[in-house]
């Protein structure tokens, strides 16, 4: 009887030994898993800690747009997608006083279709376009000389990330500064899917 019982103790502390065992196991798989979601996000949000410079060779960090809902897009004057610049100011017109931002990064990467200098561009914009959102400095999305904005856009994970590959590829950002979509350049800023998740993500 004593031997019986005996063994039986050893079967239920196996049991109970080995449930715990599963049970603190789940909880570092959940762990792990909450991390990588968090270190996703944490690396998308440290795009509004990055500091650029204004089409007038002002500093400007990204942390100022805290709050609003972004489209970073890397521009070109002598693309076939220039005529987009209509389209970023007439979604800049829409949204803007609901705490919306384009921000248009000028770069001459993709089949040299921005050559001009500052204020050249500055002065393209204004009058073809009546431009309305902020312009920056020309900057390199790709290459030896990627900007560390776009090096960190670049680096999401997928579908985020991956390289840009032509001028007009669109990046939208939360308020809470994380890149939450991406649109290529032949997806129209006022195309009824960029605008509605850009609706989406606006501040409440």
């Amino acid at each position: 009887m004593t031997q019986f019982l005996s063994a039986r103790s050893h079967v239920e502390w196996f049991r109970v030994t080995t449930l715990a065992l599963l049970l603190v196991a789940g909880s570092n798989w959940n762990n792990v898993a909450q991390a990588e979601k968090t270190d996703a996000k944490g690396e998308s949000s440290m795009l509004i800690s990055h500091t650029v410079s204004s089409i007038e060779g002002k500093s400007v960090s990204l942390d100022q747009y805290r709050g609003q809902a972004l489209l970073i897009v890397n521009t070109a004057s002598l693309c076939g997608y220039t005529k987009q610049y209509a389209d970023l100011v007439a979604i800049q017109k829409s949204y803007q006083e609901k705490g919306f931002t384009v921000l248009a990064f000028p770069c001459n990467d993709f089949g040299g279709q921005e050559p001009g200098d500052a204020k050249e561009i500055q002065s393209f914009c204004q009058t073809r376009f009546s431009v309305n959102f902020p312009l920056f400095e020309k900057v390199h999305a790709e290459g030896s000389e990627q900007s560390p904005l776009y090096k960190t856009l670049t680096s999401l994970p997928a579908p985020l990330g991956g390289p840009v590959r032509w001028n007009f590829t669109k990046f939208l950002v939360n308020p809470k500064g994380e890149v939450v979509a991406r649109f290529e350049p032949g997806d129209r800023p006022t195309s009824a899917k960029v605008k509605k998740a850009i609706e989406a993500v606006l501040p409440k």
